[in-house]
């Protein structure tokens, strides 16, 4: 679950977004007192995420909307399936919509592409997959959550999380070994090492120095064999760079214990979830 604290802010700014000069049709066509019930309904297979979201929304629009949730987090849902509830006033329901529905679409989005990605891990193999930092600004902690109720799991959060050493940070120190010892003279040594290595003498560079982990950049698959069997007992193997989900399951039985995925949080189409408003008066 997503704290308010963390929330607020991102609705806040999503509401001055859309409603800043207000609801101009809502104001012209619908009556201050009318009441409508209106349910999200999943329009396509899922998974279900955001209702939180979703709710803080309406909240905030209008204190006094009522929101049932009628699917838990991290559920499947199948089109027509009632994913929550809203009632209340009509116009507010209406003034909210558009705000409520795009972090809920966008949310079980990132959560069903993680569930699929997941799912490709064969049955019994420990690989893990998780997520980069290739997030919506402003909207990292959505974007993770969202990823979690997938069942996927997240790399670092920020820059200061761990030592993350790049290609351009070895081309900054002029080679693997002088970044990683320029990191170990100024690094906390609480924090873990990761490199990332774009061939196999770059490899055995950094597992010679000690690493925790090796992300192995757009390895071939011959080249990822080698490399799991040279790391084995010295260094986590990630493996990083257009992991598609047909590549997932060849991953796994080649040993690699963690891939990322940008894809999770770049590339995510959002759900089709539509809010279909009933009148009452």
């Amino acid at each position: 679950m997503l704290s308010f604290s963390v929330i607020d802010p991102a609705i806040d700014t999503a509401l001055r977004e859309d409603l800043g000069a207000g609801d101009v049709t809502t104001e012209a066509i619908i009556s201050s007192r009318a009441r409508g019930i209106a349910r999200a309904i999943a329009k396509q297979p899922l998974v279900v995420c955001g209702g939180d979201v979703f709710a803080r929304v309406f909240n905030k629009v209008d204190a006094g909307l009522r929101v049932e949730r009628r699917a838990a987090e991290g559920s499947r849902a199948e089109p027509g399936d009632v994913l929550w509830i809203v009632e209340g006033r009509t116009a507010s329901i209406l003034s909210g919509e558009r705000t409520a529905l795009n972090f809920a679409q966008r949310m079980s989005g990132v959560a069903t592409l993680a569930a699929r990605y997941v799912a490709a891990v064969p049955a019994g193999m420990p690989l893990t997959i998780v997520d980069t930092r290739k997030t919506t600004p402003g909207l990292r902690a959505f974007d993770r959550y969202a990823v979690r109720t997938g069942g996927a799991r997240n790399h670092r959060n920020d820059l200061g999380a761990m030592v993350l050493v790049k290609d351009n940070h070895v081309a900054a120190a002029g080679g693997v070994r002088a970044a990683i010892e320029l990191v170990r003279a100024r690094a906390s040594h609480a924090l873990r090492v990761e490199v990332e290595v774009t061939s196999l003498a770059e490899l055995d560079e950094a597992l010679d120095a000690g690493v925790d982990v090796v992300m192995l950049d757009n390895f071939r698959p011959e080249e990822v064999a080698v490399a799991v069997g040279r790391a084995k007992g010295r260094a986590i193997v990630e493996v990083s760079g257009g992991v598609t989900l047909e590549r997932v399951p060849d991953l796994a039985r080649l040993g690699v214990d963690v891939v990322s995925v940008g894809a999770l949080t770049h590339s995510a189409s959002s759900a089709d979830i539509s809010l279909e408003l009933e009148r009452l008066g």
